[in-house]
C-alpha cells in the first residue's frame, strides 16, 4: 500500500468509464478488489493530503500522515455506514494528523530539560480542527454547486453555509421570526441530503 500518492499527481478522476454506485464501488474495496481502492485513492487522495496539510504544515509529515490515513481507511470501510464518505474519509485524515501533531508535541516537551514551571501548550482539542475543516468543504461544496440549489433555499443557505451567521443575525437581515429560518433551513438540509449524496448536512 505503499507510495499511493503524490501531491503533485492529478488524482481527481471520476471514475473509469462506468457508472458504480457507493455500495457496489465500497463492496469490491471490502472484497480486496485493489483496483476499487485505487480508484478511491484517485478521487480523494490529494483532497485528503490537502485536508492534512492544513492541520500539519509540512508537505513530508502530510505525504506520511495521508498514507497512514489511508491505510487506516482501507481498514475502516467494512465499519462504513454510508453517512457521507467524503466527511468520513475526512475525519479519519484529520484525526491522524491531530493524533500525529500531538506526538511531536510531547516528543518536543521531553526533550525540553527546563520544561517545568512553563505554561503547557494549548490542548489541541480547544481548536476544533476537524470543524474547521469539514465547515471549509461545506461551503466550497456549496459554492460549487449553488446554481444548482432551488432558488428558495439559497438565501439561508449561502447566510448559514457560506457567510456562518447564527440564526438570530438571518433572521435580522432577512426580517423574519427565527423559527422561521430554522424551518426554511431544515427543508434546505433535507433537499441536500438527498440531491448531494455526497454530504452530511447537520
Amino acid at each position: 500500500m505503499q507510495g499511493l500518492i503524490s501531491p503533485g499527481s492529478s488524482i481527481r478522476r471520476e471514475g473509469r468509464g462506468r457508472t458504480i454506485t457507493e455500495e457496489a464501488w465500497i463492496a469490491r474495496i471490502v472484497s480486496g478488489d485493489a483496483d476499487a481502492f485505487r480508484e478511491l485513492v484517485d478521487k480523494y487522495g490529494n483532497y485528503l493530503f490537502q485536508a492534512v496539510y492544513g492541520v500539519l504544515r509540512s508537505t513530508k509529515d502530510a505525504e506520511d500522515v495521508t498514507q497512514e490515513a489511508l491505510l487506516k481507511i482501507y481498514a475502516s470501510l467494512p465499519q462504513y455506514r454510508y453517512q457521507g464518505l467524503k466527511t468520513w474519509l475526512t475525519r479519519i485524515a484529520v484525526n491522524k494528523a491531530i493524533d500525529f501533531k500531538r506526538s511531536q508535541d510531547r516528543k518536543k516537551e521531553e526533550l525540553t530539560d527546563d520544561w517545568e514551571g512553563h505554561s503547557p501548550p494549548e490542548p489541541l482539542q480547544n481548536s476544533p480542527v476537524e470543524t474547521q475543516v469539514i465547515r471549509r468543504e461545506r461551503s466550497t461544496y456549496v459554492r460549487e454547486r449553488l446554481d444548482h440549489l432551488p432558488e428558495n433555499y439559497r438565501d439561508v443557505v449561502v447566510a448559514f453555509y457560506i457567510e456562518e451567521k447564527s440564526y438570530q443575525q438571518i433572521a435580522e437581515e432577512q426580517q423574519v421570526a427565527i423559527k422561521t429560518v430554522e424551518s426554511k433551513l431544515y427543508r434546505a438540509k433535507q433537499y441536500m441530503r438527498k440531491v448531494w449524496k455526497e454530504e452530511e448536512w447537520e
